[in-house]
């Protein structure tokens, strides 16, 4: 059984990566989306169906099932940072 998304969850592409954002916007209302974070880029809404799997405070997502946009800003979440720092 998978737990349950809660606000401030870390999302990350794939099991043991590193994230990229989280979660804003929890599902409710019977709603079928969560709304993410992504670092240097924004929020953006997430289908239910891309969600892989939840634990240990942490939302995988199936990037296969994210529109290229969002891809697109998972892949420069990270471009601000300086080494070392």
């Amino acid at each position: 059984m998978q737990e349950k998304i809660e606000v401030g969850f870390q999302t990350f592409a794939a099991d043991g990566g590193e994230e990229f954002g989280a979660v804003r916007v929890v599902p409710t209302h019977g709603r079928p989306e969560l709304v993410i974070y992504v670092e240097n880029s924004g929020d953006f809404t997430v289908p239910l169906d891309a969600v892989e799997a939840v634990h240990s405070g942490k939302v995988i997502l199936n990037c296969a099932k994210l529109d290229r946009r969002l891809r697109r800003a998972i892949g420069h979440a990270h471009d601000e940072e300086k080494p070392g720092l």
